[in-house]
């Protein structure tokens, strides 16, 4: 029993990162509360597996009949996703290039990401925050200092 409480964690875990793969690679199939889905999906089958020596016997029924509601609603959802789509996006999206250019769109987002945070690890070097990065350039007329009571 021990082992197939290990083997569910691991389904799980599979399920998780399918919710948070697919919505990244094609992005006409995700929506908002896949990220949550996945988080809980995940996070039930770490525990799942790291805690898969206290479960009593009891429990074994619940997780397995909740892994097949999993099933059946993954099964439900994606299928429905798929038959919202258009012909084109169908066609768009079993190509090759579809595939590769949401691909480029996540390594951009990850440079991106990667970038901003270099920026705010810049923000707490002092020393280069102190220095005039362009001299103050007076904009006043002569005529204006000239004001006459």
């Amino acid at each position: 029993m021990k082992s197939l409480v290990v083997y569910l964690g691991s389904f799980y875990i599979f399920i998780g990162t399918v919710f948070l793969l697919v919505p990244l690679i094609y992005l006409e199939l995700g929506r908002p509360k896949d990220l949550i889905k996945a988080f809980l999906n995940l996070s039930i089958g770490l525990i799942l597996i790291i805690k898969n020596k206290t479960i009593d016997e009891s429990f074994f029924l619940i997780f397995l009949l909740l892994t097949i509601l999993v099933v059946l609603y993954l099964v439900e959802l994606f299928k429905s996703r798929w038959n919202q789509l258009t012909d084109k996006e169908i066609n768009k999206l079993t190509t090759f290039m579809e595939f590769k250019n949401n691909l480029s769109k996540i390594l951009e987002a990850i440079n991106l990401g990667v970038k901003n945070l270099s920026k705010t690890l810049n923000f707490f070097n002092f020393d280069k925050n102190n220095r005039n990065i362009s001299p103050k350039k007076w904009v006043r007329n002569d005529k204006n200092d000239n004001i006459k009571v």
